[in-house]
């Protein structure tokens, strides 16, 4: 069986569109003494399939999100084991959401945005021990749908369920609404009726469902249980604190349930009173609500997650044991790890890791907990490069980056959208935002970088020329054409001290580095990929772009025109040539604003600002930067409770109020989101001092920052050759003692001025500053 079989088995349910409609499927699988029995699974939407009651694998939201026009995921799931017992007959039950696919999506609260009814396709294919096989398809006759129990289900809002033996109530049920009218006995609401045979339509799909991108996805799985921390009594209310901001999702008991009914609300933070705070949410409701009935089982809610710390109870009395909290995310091998001798740069260190696990769900997400939950491109290539040191992320990005392909594909412009999968075609301008399109260009070159292989630059070759020929195009205007872009963009998003609307009018300096650093990969991809006419083209175009850049933005006293400090680190790292005299007096001009300022940058110049200046012999000032306790900085949100990264430095101000004056009352504040967290790098790179002089760490260049304020450091990363490891301490009188263990080839390179080269192998030094 291969996933392309499962096109000619798609079924759905004829019915008018409601939002967060569940439909239940079930088929009869008459089997005995079955030896071996798998399952082919997918859906337009999400689903989630049972054999007798239980859960067929262990993914969440399967078949995962894509670009549902031109390609679907599939499952092959092993439920041998679920064939249990003398049975002559036993029950595959399929639920079927509406997910990405034509559920609510996007903080525009659109629905149906590729279809306006979800669909399943499934093939069970059993074997007995006498060798008969036999095989059961979503089409068969005998497939009906079921009465569902769901009165609402969306990624946004949460689920309302009503277990077996309670009434589900009659027409359209909203979430938190009040629950002072009991439906009458027996009441079923239209949706939830038991449907007849006859309304399970057979229905197309045109795309492709392939076996190299089942193997890519990397399924969004429970993993670790999150114990409560603190039960806080709140009037008929409880709260239950989880001690961290994660992404998951609450179970209920109902055996310890004293009531009929149970609403749990999540949130981020706690208001002043201690109630909830639910403010920066916006539409997203976060609520799960269930009803008592005859069912003994855990409820699990399969079509919702949240981005919570705290959960609010009502409706019932809390005890322990009513509720379990789980983190989800993609599954993905844990690479990295780090430690020092301050807890509060410990503390940031998993932030980061902690936003990266809440946001890797499926696609690189902004937030978990809002109504967004999208995959926005420049805020997964900002962290990307952090990502990669933390967990293994080739899959990851690989099934992301076909994402891109896919979605590109479908406009004549080639450009790529700030969010993928993309909803639809659309026209040039703000869809078109560089940082985020280039996203493209630039994660591929890093995972060449970090893990050796060619084979993303060779994937994404084609559809990195797309983009950047469409940068190309609209550089100057229709009646000035010019080497450098003029679109619409946001600049360094999120610069402290600079507003939206300056950042959009500014742009150009932040925008164009993109450019020019675009137009360098492309020359150097050709050649490796031996383009010859390709190479020729962007490298001509890059020193047109070069020069215009540095003849438009930067003055001879090595000012930037446009003098803000993402402007200086993005031209410094993407732009000027390090031989260029230029590039010391911008350096320099950068640190006096530093100095002056303190760190004031935005999503893109923060990643490379404390390795640039550890990189320039300025690692103490780097230090300086990651200890600083005031805004803004990563300590002052570690000193205000994060135990994630926050989207703004300020999320929260000073005075302990949430910073929600945002331009047309978008209230946009999340407290997890993980572009700020590019940190991360620092402490890999610089603080333990791991390097690749060679793609894929091949070769390793060691040259840890060994600062006394830090105490000692101790981590390694795990790259694809082996693990490599550093550790340091500050003794007495300027020495540290430091310990490295490498697999490969390596140069080791110590701040008392020494170097040395080394093969595979463990060694120790003392140092003296």
């Amino acid at each position: 069986m291969n996933g392309n079989e499962l096109k000619q088995y798609f079924i759905t349910i004829e019915r008018p569109y409601r939002e967060g409609c569940v439909e239940v499927l079930e088929q009869k699988i008459a089997a005995t003494a079955v030896k071996k029995a798998e399952i082919l699974i997918t859906a337009l939407g999400v689903y989630e399939a049972e054999i007798d009651g239980v859960k067929a694998g262990d993914a969440l939201l399967a078949p995962g999100e894509t670009y549902y026009p031109k390609n679907l995921a599939y499952q092959e799931i092993d439920v041998t084991q679920l064939f249990r017992g003398n049975a002559q007959e036993h029950t595959l039950r399929v639920y079927l959401g509406q997910g990405w696919y034509c559920g609510r999506f996007t903080f525009e609260a659109k629905t149906q945005i590729y279809g306006s009814a979800p669909a399943v396709s499934w093939i069970l294919r059993t074997t007995d021990e006498n060798g008969t096989e036999r095989i059961f398809t979503s089409r068969d006759e005998g497939v009906c749908a079921v009465q569902s129990r769901y009165a609402y289900a969306g990624l946004y809002d949460g689920e309302i369920y009503y277990a077996e033996g309670s009434c589900v109530p009659e027409g359209t049920i909203t979430i938190g609404a009040p629950l002072d009218k009991k439906p009458a006995a027996g009441a079923i609401g239209e949706r939830n009726v038991p449907v007849l045979p006859d309304i399970v339509q057979p229905i197309p799909y045109e795309g492709q469902i392939p076996e190299d991108l089942t193997k890519l996805i990397l399924p969004v799985t429970m993993q670790e249980e999150m114990p409560a921390r603190a039960i806080i009594p709140q009037g008929e209310r409880t709260i239950v604190d989880f001690g961290q901001n994660f992404a998951g999702i609450i179970t209920i008991d109902p055996a310890k349930m004293s009531g009929d009914h149970i609403v749990i609300r999540h949130g981020e933070l706690l208001n002043p009173d201690g109630s909830l705070y639910t403010g920066n949410l916006r539409k997203a409701k976060a609520t799960l609500e269930y009803h008592k009935g005859e069912e003994s089982a855990v409820y699990r809610p399969r079509f919702t997650y949240m981005g919570f710390r705290y959960a609010e109870i009502s409706g019932c009395a809390y005890e322990e044991g009513l509720i379990r909290a789980f983190v989800i995310h993609s599954r993905m091998e844990r690479t990295g790890d780090f430690t020092t001798g301050n807890e509060k740069v410990n503390r940031v260190y998993l932030n980061q890791l902690w936003s990266q696990r809440s946001n890797y769900v499926e696609v690189p997400t902004d937030c978990p907990q809002r109504d967004e939950r999208m995959g926005y491109t420049g805020d997964g290539q900002a962290f990307a490069q952090t990502g990669a040191y933390n967990y293994d992320t080739r899959l990851f990005w690989k099934k992301f980056l076909q994402d891109i392909r896919y979605s590109q594909s479908d406009n004549t412009e080639g450009y790529v959208a700030p969010v993928i999968p993309a909803e639809g075609p659309a026209g040039i301008g703000f869809i078109n935002m560089l940082g985020w399109g280039n996203c493209d260009t630039i994660v591929p070159e890093m995972l060449y970088r970090q893990f050796g292989t060619d084979e993303f630059l060779r994937d994404q070759y084609e559809s990195m020329k797309t983009f950047t020929d469409c940068e190309i195009r609209h550089m100057g205007g229709a009646l000035k054409p010019g080497d450098l872009w003029t679109g619409a963009n946001l600049g360094d998003w999120l610069s402290p001290g600079k507003d939206i609307r300056y950042m959009a009018m500014h742009n150009g300096p932040v925008s164009n580095a993109f450019v020019v650093n675009d137009l360098r990969i492309m020359t150097e991809t050709a050649r490796r990929f031996a383009d010859t006419q390709s190479e020729r083209r962007y490298a001509e175009q890059l020193v047109r772009s070069r020069a215009a850049y540095i003849r438009t933005y930067i003055n001879k006293d090595g000012t930037m025109r446009e003098d803000y400090q993402g402007a200086y680190i993005m031209a410094l790292q993407m732009v000027v040539d390090r031989t260029d005299p230029l590039w010391a007096s911008l350096y320099e001009k950068l640190k006096e604003r530093i100095r002056r300022d303190g760190m004031q940058t935005g999503f893109y110049s923060t990643a490379y600002l404390l390795p640039m200046l550890a990189e320039n012999g300025d690692a103490n000032l780097s230090v300086d930067l990651l200890l600083n306790e005031r805004y803004p900085g990563w300590i002052y949100e570690v000193d205000h409770g994060a135990t994630t990264i926050w989207e703004r430095w300020d999320g929260i101000r000073e005075d302990g109020t949430v910073n929600e004056s945002d331009q047309n009352g978008s209230n946009m504040v999340s407290f997890n989101h993980y572009a700020f967290g590019s940190v991360g790098w620092f402490m890999y790179r610089d603080i333990l001092g791991i390097q690749p002089l060679e793609p894929g760490f091949a070769k390793v260049r060691i040259a840890p920052h060994m600062d006394a304020r830090l105490g000692f450091a101790k981590g390694s990363y795990r790259s694809v050759h082996g693990e490599i490891s550093v550790e340091w301490k500050a003794e007495r009188d300027h020495l540290f003692v430091v310990k490295i263990t490498t697999p490969v080839e390596t140069e080791i390179e110590l701040q008392d001025g020494t170097s040395r080269s080394v093969s595979a192998g463990s060694y120790e030094y003392e140092v003296r500053d």
